[in-house]
């Protein structure tokens, strides 16, 4: 039996060439799966492509690694590395599936005597951090309306020129008080701490602006220094910070309680624009004038409403409601008493007749006389009266004394 027969004899596992490169992906990018690895070697085969990325290999000794730096990162870089040059980049590894190799994905790259610094900077960021100096926690707020404004910057440099410019246009009523400082070379950590803590006598201080203009990595290392990121964390007022440009970021800027890209962009960011300051104030009055307005009118409502019923219930307008309703019992009283009186009329006109039909002096008026006795009683019957008795007559007209001469005749 040859050696292939017995082979096929064999049960045999095996991958196909995708599953393995799938296996070799997942085993190198999950080694290597932090985006901050640092490598040091030597640049070769520089190749810019038309897309605007670069492919470039890093050697050492009898090793290499295939790098790239896609378009969007290079065209953060000032500069690209040179073929020949020790760097030091930083970025992640990754497993190229089409054409079965390692790559080093960059996205930041320094010579090496920088690099071998910023190593340092890399470990220094990380002690501060841990102490909680970049915590987003402990960073303050600025205020809305600062009247001082501290400025920490070069007195000689184009960074101060323009927070002034910006400054009077933006917020003319702020007052500056300038802490001078060297913003490069080996004085400057110790000069900028010596600047901000200066400031600490300041009264009555609302903020501080620390600003330098663009420059390299070397300029601007003084903004790395421990002594400025602290100076920085422990100040007694917000801190602004704009120190080169937007690409720069340095320890200071982590620190400061905010952090514009540019000096320019910090003195826009602590203060406010005053002609949307005098555009808001504009709004506030005209709504407060609205609202005075309608609480005016309500007011006058109401006054309206409790004079009204004030003068429903004057003691004038009760007294003449009283007068007439007076006037209208008084006027119902004398219709009911005439009403009364005629009834009344009514009712005894015929007893009264027949009263007046017995009266004595209706008899006398048709000629009778009425005969008494001086003391009035009557005389009513002729035997009633006694001789020489006297009497008197009454007529209707009056009354006549007579005696009387003889005696009855029966």
């Amino acid at each position: 039996m040859s050696e292939w027969e017995e082979l096929e004899q064999v049960p045999i596992t095996y991958l196909t060439v995708s599953q393995l490169a799938a296996h070799l992906k997942e085993a190198v990018e999950s080694r290597f799966a932090w985006g901050d690895l640092w490598v040091e070697g030597e640049v070769g085969d520089l190749r810019p492509t038309a897309p605007g990325h670069v492919f470039f290999s890093l050697k050492e000794g009898r090793a290499q690694v295939t790098c790239v730096i896609w378009r969007t990162n290079a065209a953060r870089m000032a500069q690209l590395p040179a073929n020949g040059q020790t760097v030091v980049v930083r970025g992640r590894v990754g497993y190229y599936e089409d054409r079965g190799d390692c790559r080093l994905y960059v996205d930041r790259w320094l010579p090496i005597g920088l690099g071998q610094r910023f190593l340092a900077l890399e470990a220094l960021k990380r002690r501060l951090e841990a102490e909680g100096l970049f915590d987003p926690a402990r960073k303050r707020s600025l205020p809305a309306f600062p009247r001082r404004i501290g400025v920490v910057t070069s007195p000689a440099g184009a960074a101060l020129r323009d927070i002034l410019n910006i400054l009077r246009r933006r917020w003319p009523l702020a007052e500056v008080i300038l802490s001078p400082t060297v913003v490069q070379g080996e004085d400057a950590p110790l000069s900028i701490a010596a600047a901000l803590e200066a400031l600490r006598g300041v009264e009555g201080l609302d903020l501080v602006i620390l600003a330098r203009g663009g420059g390299s990595n070397e300029e601007l290392w003084a903004f790395n220094d421990e002594r400025v990121v602290r100076a920085v964390a422990s100040s007694p007022f917000p801190v602004v910070s704009g120190v080169g440009h937007a690409i720069d970021l340095t320890l200071a800027d982590a620190a400061a309680d905010v952090h514009a890209p540019t000096p320019s962009a910090a003195a826009e960011l602590a203060t406010p624009d005053r002609e949307a300051v005098v555009a808001g104030i504009a709004g506030w009055r005209d709504r407060l004038m609205r609202a005075m307005r309608a609480r005016l009118e309500r007011a006058a409502q109401a006054l309206e409403t409790l004079r009204a019923r004030l003068q429903a219930h004057t003691p004038e307008r009760e007294l003449y409601a009283r007068l007439e309703r007076l006037h209208v019992l008084q006027a119902r009283l004398e219709h009911a008493i005439r009403r009364q009186i005629l009834q009344a009329e009514t009712r005894w006109a015929h007893p009264r007749a027949r009263l007046e039909a017995l009266n004595p002096r209706a008899v006398l008026a048709r000629g009778y006389a009425i005969v008494r006795r001086p003391d009035g009683r009557l005389v009513t019957r002729a035997d009633q009266a006694q001789p020489g008795e006297r009497l008197i007559l009454q007529w209707i007209d009056g009354e006549i004394p007579v005696r009387v001469e003889g005696g009855s005749s029966g």
